[in-house]
């Protein structure tokens, strides 16, 4: 059996009441698309109903795979179980919340024809004033240190040539600089404007309180990872485009 064209890779952490939800808009999605699919929800230590909802979706659907991790690890470790264990040759990321709209994806790999990543930046945003102003700040300051330009990081809508994400280094903070890490490997990265929903069910995991130590240090080795790289290979390849 050939392998999926396209890989959906969602980190899901207390997602019980989102995830039917988000795999039939996701199989609408990929039917529009006309791509084949596989979908890896990487369940993060869910204490709720979680891995049994997943479980059952995935007895149901050959297409979804469950990978669990026993304890939350956090988004990075989700993403990186994902990204190891995808097949096809294109990886899409999105939060499970159903904040990200899966329908935007056939635009995503639409663009993904011309270029290696297609970040999505968040319009619209639904979310609380003090989320949107802090992601505000770190994408600018995020964007002094290490000049990648991605407007939206914190955007988890994205869509990868899977190659691009084979050799990137894996540490706790990786998705927040996913973008400047394919970049160190060549990736040229575009753009687009896509559409954000407000959250239905549950609580968000997001947090401010003692992430910043942890940043820093981050954007420190991104920053000193970066500056190698434009070393050895000359600057990254760098591609925008905003709809």
């Amino acid at each position: 059996m050939s392998p999926p064209e396209v890989s959906i890779v969602v980190p899901a952490f207390n997602e019980e009441h989102s995830l039917a939800v988000l795999a039939a808009e996701i199989g609408e999605a990929m039917r529009e698309a006309g791509r084949s699919h596989e979908i890896l929800f990487v369940d993060d230590g869910s204490t709720d109903g979680s891995l049994t909802v997943l479980q059952g979706l995935a007895a149901r659907d050959g297409r979804i795979r469950v990978l669990h991790l026993p304890s939350n690890c956090g988004q990075s470790a989700a993403l990186a179980v994902g990204f190891r264990a995808a097949s096809a040759r294109v990886i899409v990321t999105l939060d499970a919340d159903l904040q990200n709209d899966p329908a935007d994806i056939p635009r995503l790999l639409a663009e993904l024809e011309s270029c290696d990543v297609v970040s999505g930046i968040r319009v619209h945003r639904q979310d609380r004033w003090l989320r949107r102003v802090s992601s505000r700040v770190a994408n600018r300051v995020r964007d002094w240190v290490i000049e990648d330009s991605i407007t939206d990081v914190g955007c988890s809508l994205k869509a990868y040539r899977a190659e691009f994400l084979r050799g990137i280094p894996t540490f706790h903070g990786m998705h927040r600089f996913l973008p400047a890490l394919v970049q160190m490997e060549g990736a040229r990265v575009r753009e687009i404007a896509v559409h954000h929903r407000p959250r239905r069910h549950g609580r968000s995991k997001y947090t401010i309180r003692g992430r910043l130590p942890r940043v820093v240090v981050d954007l420190v080795a991104v920053w000193w990872m970066q500056r190698r790289s434009h070393s050895s290979r000359g600057s990254p390849h760098r591609s925008q485009s905003r709809a």
